[in-house]
């Protein structure tokens, strides 16, 4: 009887799902040396929200931190998750892209590829799997694991045949939001087991609480391999205790073998690491019997709040959070994995806080229904369809087969910034991100980090406009926070709200509006409020993606003047009336929030 392996998530997954994967590099290299004495089957490091992480907010090169920790863990496997045809992105890249990523990360050092797609659509694994066999490296097909009335027993193990067939190692099944019941493992596990002869791994979130007992019973029907997190960054939004599950198999015939003791040790080291990151907690994280019935993973729950909240709207959480299933259900019943828990999420809170349903649809939402993220699981709503791209064709091909090579444009376009092969990946995975990150990066090299407020250009130096965003660093104990006023949102009540980012996340201070310059006609932005039919506004904090039109052009009334995104999902905002754009009061790259007037049209 085999033992049962153990892949632990802490430095990818785990933190990820409990300190919005806000871990620094420097924070995992010191216990390196003992967590690779451990023993486990392997590390998961990297991939997931980590890349975006590291460019967005952590001023990391990913692949740095993927070279460092390969040196420091010389004896485990390390392994990420990737999403398919869309990599680490939020959208389809070509295949030479695919192929490209997949090549750089094994020689960076990447041992096992968990591979996945959101609508469970086979054809957008194919080439991803491919490309990792082609590299030597292990190929772990993923099943997003969800409960719908499109989604069988019978189903998923379809599915992993496709997988065993396309020449997948060994098979996961991914319950990211942890709805996996012991009933149903009791009847899945077995069927998958007699199903394909490579190895089956379970993948289950506790934020149900009821994945470590899935884990025993899918061990004793045929399962040999679970993922866990170590104590302190463990169960709720995260996985179960690896610690907790080395004892439980322990003197049984699946025991770990691994050592509690050595296990424990690092459980306190990331103890004292975890309150170095306290402002990135979440009240969303722990344990949340809800999802068994909204199917929303608690990290979704923690992005919707911090949206309501910007909108001072929390108290309307429960209103999105219902929403949300009817959503899925005129999507055809997508599991909620990104991206497409990005895309459920966003339009339903977009249908709540309009008041309308799909009065604003996203980008994404057309390009889904547009069948560019691949085929959806069950059937559409034909009128939501409708709605969104009127008579446009549906995509019926895997959608990558409509891409041309993209790998030496990219180049092009990146060219003098970029000074590798995975330079130009990180561009291409977050293109505007990708690029400030090595703009910052090759000026570093020139002048010192900055540490007091910048004025905009042409002010003195020791004055900061009050309608400037203040843009600023502050060290306390130690510990050195990058501090952004964004903007302010709807006065209610002699206070308003004004928006910061605390290392890129977001968070609400209250103040009384006496004197604040919003009461003279313009936003803290210095653009004027929004106060007349042909003033084009959004209806929540975002940032601006695009410029449509230029002043002077003539536009009709529902004409797209601008995209935001928010929730890293893009949204355009059409012309409210028909007329000439008289003044433009924002550029790309600005955040702009409720009120404001963006675009004057007359």
């Amino acid at each position: 009887m085999p033992r049962v392996l153990i892949t632990d998530t802490t430095l990818r997954d785990a933190h990820q799902s409990k300190i919005a994967t806000r871990m620094r590099t420097e924070d995992m290299l010191p216990i390196c040396p003992k967590l690779d004495q451990v023993g486990f089957w392997s590390l998961e490091v990297w991939g997931g929200a980590t890349f975006d992480a590291c460019l967005r907010f952590l001023k990391e090169d990913p692949w740095e931190r993927l070279r460092k920790l390969r040196r420091a863990l010389p004896n485990t496997r390390l392994q990420m998750l990737l999403r398919g045809q869309n990599l680490l992105g939020y959208r389809h890249y070509s295949d030479d892209v695919v192929r490209a990523f997949v090549s750089r990360a094994a020689n960076n050092g990447m041992d096992v590829f968990r591979i996945f797609d959101a609508l469970n659509d086979v054809r957008n694994l194919r080439v991803s799997i491919e490309a990792v066999k082609a590299t030597g490296r292990h190929a772990q097909g993923a099943i997003s694991y969800t409960t719908s009335p499109v989604h069988t027993i019978e189903g998923f193990v379809a599915m992993a045949k496709e997988l065993e067939d396309m020449g997948c190692d060994s098979i996961a099944v991914k319950d990211m939001a942890g709805l996996l019941t012991p009933a149903v493992t009791c009847t899945l596990m077995p069927a998958l087991a007699a199903a394909v002869r490579v190895p089956i791994a379970l993948h289950s979130h506790a934020t149900s609480g009821l994945s470590a007992i899935c884990q025993f019973l899918a061990a004793e029907r045929g399962c040999y391999h679970v993922d866990t997190a170590i104590s302190a960054l463990s169960d709720g939004a995260s996985h179960p205790a690896t610690e907790s599950i080395v004892a439980a198999f322990r003197d049984t015939q699946w025991d770990t073998g691994l050592d509690l003791a050595l296990l424990q040790e690092i459980g306190f080291y990331f103890y004292a690491v975890r309150k170095k990151y306290r402002q990135f907690e979440s009240e969303f994280t722990g344990l949340d019997t809800r999802v068994q019935v909204t199917q929303v993973p608690g990290g979704m729950i923690s992005n919707l709040s911090n949206q309501l909240r910007e909108q001072g709207a929390l108290d309307r959480i429960n209103e999105v959070l219902a929403e949300i299933p009817r959503v899925r259900q005129d999507l055809g019943f997508p599991p909620l994995v990104t991206p497409t828990s990005q895309i459920v999420g966003a339009q339903a809170l977009f249908n709540v806080l309009t008041g309308t349903r799909y009065k604003n649809i996203t980008n994404e939402v057309k390009l889904y229904l547009q069948g560019k993220y691949g085929s959806a699981p069950g059937l559409v709503n034909a009128s939501v369809r409708q709605q969104a791209i009127g008579n446009e064709p549906v995509i019926e091909c895997r959608p990558a087969d409509l891409l041309l090579a993209e790998m030496e444009n990219l180049r092009s376009q990146i060219e003098g910034t970029a000074h590798s092969e995975e330079d130009v990946l990180s561009y291409a995975m977050f293109p505007e991100v990708g690029r400030k990150f090595l703009e910052d990066r090759n000026a570093e090299k020139l002048q010192p980090e900055l540490l007091e407020p910048m004025p905009r250009k042409n002010s003195p130096p020791s004055e900061v406009p009050s309608e400037a965003p203040v843009d600023f660093r502050v060290t306390l104990h130690g510990e050195t926070y990058h501090i952004k006023v964004t903007g302010a949102g709807h006065q209610a009540k002699g206070q308003r709200p004004f928006y910061v980012t605390l290392d890129g996340m977001p968070e609400e201070v209250l103040v009384e509006t006496i004197g604040d310059t919003v009461e003279s006609g313009h936003s803290p932005q210095g653009r004027p409020k929004a106060t007349k039919p042909g003033h084009v506004t959004t209806s929540m904090p975002s940032t601006l993606i695009e410029v449509l039109v230029q002043v002077g052009q003539e536009v009709k009334a529902g004409t797209p003047v601008l995209v935001t995104e928010a929730m890293k999902m893009e949204t355009e905002i059409h012309a409210p009336v028909s007329g000439t754009v008289l003044v433009i009061h924002v550029s790309k790259g600005d955040h702009v929030v409720p009120d404001e007037a963006l675009i004057e049209i007359g």
